[in-house]
Parts: C-alpha cells; sequence; structure tokens
C-alpha cells in the first residue's frame, strides 16, 4: 500500500487551528479530499427489478452532487441554484424550498455589490481590512455576513468558488471558537487560515486538479477538510482516500512537490 503520509510533500503541512490542534501534513489532506470526493458506502436497495432489495455502493459524500455539477455563471438566481445546493446539504421541503429560493432573490443586491467590492479577486486574494468591523460599511466581511443560510450559501459558493465560502452548523461551530475583536464574522478566520497557508494551499490545489480531473479551490478545499475534522469523518476520509491510492497506478506523493 502507498503510505500517503510519507515520501513527497512529506514536510509540508496546513495549520488550521479551526480544523484541530495538529498541522495536517500535505500527504494527509490529499487523502482526505481523495476520500471525500471518490469513497463509497454501501447501501440497501429495493427497486422493481430487486423487489427484495440488494446492496449497492454509492458515494459516500457529496462531491460529485455538488462540486461535480456545473454551475450556472450568469442571470439572475434560478431554480437550478437551489437544486444544486440541495446536492450538498440535503433536499429541502416545500416551505424550506421556498424560503431558501426566495431567499437568493432577496440577497441578489447582496451578492452583486460583493462581486463588485471584490473586482476580480479571489477570497484569499482580498486584504484582511475587507473582513474587519473596523472598515464597515462596504466591505466583503459584511456582505457576506447578510447571507446566513446555509443551502444559500451552497448555491453561491457553487456560482462563486473562489469568493463566497461555505458555512454549515458544523464548519461554523469549528470557526468560532477563533474569531477574534473586530472580525466581521468566521469569514476572517478562513481568509487568515488561507493566507497563512498560501503555499500549502497552491500545492494541494495542483495536487487535487490532476488527481480528481476538475479543480477545487482552496476555499472548498479549506471546508472540506474542516468539515471532515468537525464531523469527525477525517480519520475515515484518509483510510479511505490511502486504499483508493494504493488500488490507483498513480501514488498520490507523486502529485506533491519534492
Amino acid at each position: 500500500m502507498t503510505d500517503v503520509t510519507a515520501g513527497r510533500g512529506g514536510g509540508a503541512a496546513l495549520v488550521l487551528p479551526s480544523a484541530g490542534p495538529d498541522p495536517i501534513p500535505l500527504p494527509t489532506a490529499l487523502a482526505a479530499v481523495l476520500g471525500y470526493a471518490r469513497g463509497r458506502r454501501p447501501l440497501f436497495f429495493r427497486s422493481p427489478s430487486h423487489p427484495h432489495g440488494r446492496w449497492v455502493q454509492v458515494l459516500a459524500f457529496a462531491h460529485d452532487r455538488f462540486d461535480g455539477q456545473p454551475p450556472e455563471t450568469a442571470g439572475s438566481p434560478t431554480d437550478r441554484d437551489v437544486l444544486v445546493a440541495e446536492g450538498l446539504h440535503g433536499r429541502l421541503d416545500p416551505a424550506g424550498w421556498r424560503r431558501v429560493r426566495t431567499a437568493l432573490d432577496d440577497v441578489w443586491p447582496v451578492v452583486g455589490t460583493l462581486v463588485d467590492r471584490a473586482a476580480g479577486r479571489a477570497f484569499w486574494e482580498l486584504p484582511a481590512d475587507e473582513f474587519s468591523v473596523l472598515m464597515e460599511p462596504g466591505t466583503v466581511g459584511a456582505a457576506l455576513r447578510e447571507v446566513g443560510d446555509r443551502h444559500v450559501r451552497a448555491a453561491l459558493h457553487s456560482r462563486y468558488p473562489a469568493l463566497v465560502p461555505l458555512l454549515d452548523g458544523v464548519t461554523r461551530r469549528q470557526l468560532y471558537g477563533h474569531v477574534g475583536e473586530g472580525d466581521s464574522g468566521p469569514e476572517a478566520v478562513v481568509h487568515r487560515e488561507l493566507t497563512a497557508n498560501a503555499a500549502a494551499f497552491t500545492a494541494l490545489e495542483t495536487a487535487t486538479a490532476t488527481l480528481l480531473g476538475r479543480p477545487l479551490t482552496r476555499l472548498r478545499l479549506h471546508d472540506v477538510l474542516l468539515w471532515l475534522a468537525g464531523s469527525l469523518r477525517m480519520t475515515h476520509a484518509v483510510a479511505v482516500g490511502r486504499a483508493l491510492a494504493a488500488d490507483s497506478e498513480q501514488g498520490l506523493d507523486s502529485l506533491l512537490p519534492a
């Protein structure tokens, strides 16, 4: 079995206090992302052709249902935005669906302000002042504070994967303990961790794009690692990623810088 916690990149690590007290070695982070994207679990399934049921292997996490979907790139919100968000956070009941759809329309002027303020820059390229209450109003952090619903966040991240961070109950709790005085919200913590680990996230972005055949921004990679840690799924995802790497012809260590 390929040991993805050693070899190339073995000395590099992501220091993410929101995910835990210990640095995450870069090969371990890559294994976790692979496990998240490709891991499967057994599900007992009944169908007309198999009325007595049978076991099938289904994707364990939301990568294909969310990250694998082509996003809307122009125009006002549509019903499809809600469907994409459901791919990450689960199905909504009719009342919840209408609430999210209405919220997307309501928040759309704020999204326009957010995009204009970013002026083509990615989240991690923005100055720290954009996430300080001392520089409000009009900052990116102030705009993001108006987008609280997790399904709305997911829809907006799908459209702007390098600008709008994801937040749900798990990751929000992980981040809030690290919010400092003057921070506009938990997004300030994400921004600090991305900028402090710029070189490691650049390497992880490159390796992930090669491994999965599609890029994930460092904003999404941070969210995946934080969610896996906060939901106690990190160990499982890493183990699955290692097993998948062992079955492939390309070892994970070859994707990381020496």
